[in-house]
């Protein structure tokens, strides 16, 4: 897929779950493009991958590119942003996962941060009420 198709995609994307969600996050998006398997998912959940960026199936130029596009259409959107902590499902020790290689913070609270926009989960929360 080349730019072009991608920048369309992600904004194709940003905007469904949006109206279906009130919300999305990184992963959301790599899951829904089927850059990132539930498999690898589930298994970097679990702890049994070291970092998510090594099971996307795509390369980093493109993943970063996913992650500018994002914040270029929540910022048009004018959605919040809001850091969430992910942590390794299971018993044992509870330890934060990592997104990247390196490990670098900004890279990270990229991957971490989802985007919601509030008036429309209000919209969404009294359709569901009123069900």
């Amino acid at each position: 897929m080349n730019s072009t198709d991608l920048d369309k995609d992600v904004k194709r994307l940003v905007h469904e779950n949006v109206y279906d969600k009130g919300f999305f996050s990184v992963v959301d998006i790599l899951l829904q493009q089927n850059y990132l398997t539930n498999k690898d998912y589930d298994d970097w959940r679990f702890g049994r991958v070291d970092y998510l960026e090594k099971v996307c199936k795509i390369n980093l130029v493109k993943l970063t590119l996913i992650n500018k596009l994002i914040m270029k259409y929540s910022t048009e959107l004018d959605l919040k942003s809001s850091w969430t902590g992910y942590n390794q499902y299971g018993k044992g020790i509870n330890r934060r996962l990592r997104f990247s290689k390196s490990g670098d913070k900004t890279i990270e609270d990229s991957y971490a941060t989802h985007y919601i926009d509030k008036e429309r989960m209000i919209e969404l929360n009294e359709k569901s009420a009123i069900n």
